[in-house]
């Protein structure tokens, strides 16, 4: 018996794909703190808690991966598990990079889109985050938003489910960031988890969701300015570099859970 709240999930292989997002970065599982959980994860447990009967799942993200990549080399596998469920968010590393196209990324997303849906299973698409108070990203908003108009686009014509990161007013609070700045907290992973819910029509666990936290008190102007500078020193630099030299921080790893497993409820 279900032992959610809401409505009853009706999915019992749900395989995740995508990037450090879908991976969890930043957000380490309580249980196995040397491996990142995240927002899919936590939709897994969520998905569980309201189900009769037991919910497989696999998560096949890696870091730093490309959606061409994603689509290569994660979707065959995935398919091969026979999932009624697949969320594949990718993109945000393409985008990240001068001269992006999101025209072709939208192309090849809705392509895995088609593939996915013909098997019979259900598509989780995400959007990208609206970058607008990040100095450093916002120069890439509007090709994200050309792409998210195109994510929109994909799921009405093939029937997918979109969890809109982009209009999450959560996430415009620094505090659901993890310290990079570019991967959200334990709490911004959360927050999605939530938002992954309410798109697949099952809607969330807590009133007010998605509410903007109590703003903090101002910061000065000098304290703001040195940790831009931690910031820009410890990880900005870095990322920059392995750019340069087109590598990733994901380049040695392998999914976290490229099996499907049966999702342990609390207490089970």
């Amino acid at each position: 018996m279900s032992t959610g709240t809401g409505p009853a999930a009706r999915w019992a292989r749900y395989v995740a794909l995508g990037d450090s997002m879908t991976e969890g970065l930043w957000d380490l599982d309580p249980a196995a703190p040397d491996v990142p959980r995240g927002w899919a994860d936590l939709l897994a447990q969520r998905l569980a808690e309201r189900r009769a009967g037991p919910l497989e799942y696999a998560n096949l993200a890696v870091r730093g991966r490309l959606l061409g990549e994603i689509v290569t080399e994660q979707l065959p596998a995935a398919l091969e598990l026979g999932p009624d469920l697949v969320s594949l968010v990718g993109g945000g590393n393409d985008l990240l990079r001068p001269g992006a196209d999101p025209d072709a990324l939208a192309a090849r997303l809705e392509a895995a889109v088609v593939r996915v849906r013909g098997t019979g299973a259900d598509v989780l698409l995400a959007t990208g985050m609206d970058a607008r108070d990040s100095p450093v990203i916002r120069a890439t908003r509007p090709r994200v938003a050309v792409f998210n108009a195109h994510v929109w686009t994909i799921a009405r014509r093939h029937g997918a489910h979109v969890l809109d990161v982009w209009g999450m007013r959560s996430l415009r609070d620094w505090r659901m960031w993890a310290q990079d700045r570019i991967h959200l907290s334990t709490e911004g992973h959360e927050r999605v988890a939530q938002g992954a819910l309410v798109a697949l029509g099952l809607g969330a666990e807590t009133p007010g969701w998605d509410d903007p936290l109590e703003p903090l008190p101002p910061v000065a102007r000098a304290e703001r300015l040195r940790e831009d500078l931690t910031w820009a020193r410890t990880y900005a630099g870095p990322w920059v570099g392995r750019r340069l030299r087109r590598r990733s921080s994901g380049d040695a790893r392998r999914p976290k859970r490229p099996q499907l497993e049966v999702v342990r409820l609390p207490g089970g």
